[in-house]
């Protein structure tokens, strides 16, 4: 687990769409199994409330892993990340220290898409922002731009778990990859893994839906609680907000 200064993070930077109930706070995006197309009219997002977000759960990560077949080669500096868990903790101990999952923040202007020399990295019609490997030279610009440090390069061929899910393709070595918010699992009225897990079997921290539908859960709480973005100096508008940050 990574540990900065509550200060460091915002000090660099100072509902769901349809309606069966899987758990508190879980909800399908559509009815299951209808396949969703990427629409300009959505825009998904996710609410994070470090409240409920303790230390010692890891629901979200090892969901992540299992569902996107994401190893641990037992190599820090070359490990893979879709999700991890970082804890801010204040300089003037006024405040407690707290944890919270670090993603791919899916920017609406997402300085990794601008570097990109090949166009591998891209911003979907709904507003996630992708990698094609086929595209990708692996020079990592990208990762050189992105603030949230939410992207990873390939450093080993990989293999399909018997616990991953066979929809997702195993990825290639030498090409850089990142959380997708799950888009296997949206386009076909899912909720991504982590959201699912935390609401199932963790503290129910994670909220996700459509911003751009003002009778979503997401859009309503997003209005009507105090929340923040990492790096919001940055002009990035980042897509994953923090509750109680």
């Amino acid at each position: 687990m990574t540990t900065l200064d509550r200060r460091a993070v915002l000090g660099l930077g100072g509902t769901l769409a349809a309606g069966v109930l899987l758990a508190p706070g879980v909800s399908l995006l559509a009815a299951p199994g209808e396949r969703t197309e990427a629409s300009a009219s959505r825009r998904w997002a996710m609410l994070i409330d470090i409240n409920r977000c303790t230390p010692d759960c890891s629901a979200c990560l090892t969901a992540c892993r299992k569902e996107n077949n994401v190893p641990l080669f037992g190599e820090p500096d070359r490990d893979i990340h879709w999700i991890r868990k970082v804890e801010l903790r204040d300089k003037d101990q006024r405040r407690p220290t707290v944890s919270l999952p670090v993603l791919c923040n899916h920017c609406e202007h997402p300085p990794c898409v601008h570097v990109c020399p090949t166009g591998a990295s891209f911003v979907r019609k709904d507003g996630i922002v992708l990698v094609d490997e086929h595209r990708c030279i692996g020079c990592r610009y990208c990762m050189i731009a992105c603030p949230y440090k939410a992207r990873s390069l390939v450093y080993h061929e990989t293999r399909r778990s018997p616990e991953s899910n066979p929809n997702v393709p195993i990825r290639s070595k030498g090409v850089v990859e990142k959380c997708t918010f799950c888009v296997h699992r949206l386009d076909n009225g899912l909720q991504p893994a982590c959201v699912e897990a935390c609401n199932s079997v963790g503290g129910g921290a994670m909220l996700f839906g459509d911003l751009n539908d003002p009778h979503s859960e997401i859009a309503k709480r997003v209005r009507t609680v105090t929340s923040q973005t990492i790096r919001a100096d940055l002009g990035l508008k980042p897509r994953v907000h923090y509750q109680g940050l």
